[in-house]
């Protein structure tokens, strides 16, 4: 299959961009930086997903991943809600190659914690995919949302590596641990190879940090 990765030169996305070139797919990536992965299956276009004239012309996407995102940015929402508009609109949208398309939101979305630009992006891109998701279930495309808790990526490091924050992170999170980046990988290829029935839906993975603190007090 055809899948575009965005934000595939770090994290998440790197990760899931070689993940699918590792099961034999053909993989295009879009990043404002240059590519990490050199493999013949692998095409990297540097461009800003903000500006919808920067994006490549690119035929026949059959799976598509909207990662590219800022924490904490002047341009959170530009970049992450404006460009993942952008990216669903050029690449998404009246193809009739597409079968998949995931969204990575964050807990954030949910819960509304972090920073607020970032929260206001995310929570607009879960709504933007129901949108999506409604108009092209008549095509049998599944379009889902994946919102991931704490990972252990390099942006992450500043708390990772701060032993009195990471304790006091671990502290309200229930199962003591942060995903992996392979773990990743997994619920992406699950979303968008694998399942073929759930589409709407924001996937919340965040280790039971949100459902399992418990507060009753008798």
């Amino acid at each position: 299959m055809k899948v575009l990765v965005s934000g595939s030169s770090s994290g998440i996305g790197l990760e899931a961009a070689k993940k699918y070139l590792e099961l034999g797919h053909e993989v295009y990536g879009l990043d404002l930086l240059e590519s990490k992965i050199n493999h013949p299956k692998y095409h990297h276009f540097v461009c800003n997903i903000s500006r919808k004239s920067t994006l490549p012309d690119i035929e026949g996407i059959e799976i598509l991943f909207n990662n590219a995102g800022l924490q904490n940015s002047d341009d959170d929402i530009e970049n992450n809600l404006i460009g993942t508009i952008n990216v669903t609109e050029k690449y998404g949208l009246n193809n009739k190659d597409i079968n998949s398309i995931l969204f990575n939101a964050s807990s954030s979305s949910i819960t509304g914690q972090e920073f607020d630009k970032y929260v206001a992006s995310k929570a607009g891109i879960v709504g933007y995919m129901k949108n999506i998701a409604i108009k092209l279930a008549p095509q049998q495309v599944t379009v889902n949302a994946i919102s991931f808790g704490g990972v252990l990526t390099d942006s992450n490091k500043p708390v990772i590596q701060n032993k009195t924050k990471w304790e006091q992170i671990m502290k309200v999170t229930p199962l003591k641990k942060w995903m992996s980046l392979e773990e990743t990988t997994d619920w992406i290829i699950f979303l968008t190879l694998v399942n073929k029935s759930m589409s709407g839906q924001n996937v919340l993975v965040d280790n039971g940090e949100k459902d399992l603190n418990p507060t009753f007090v008798w």
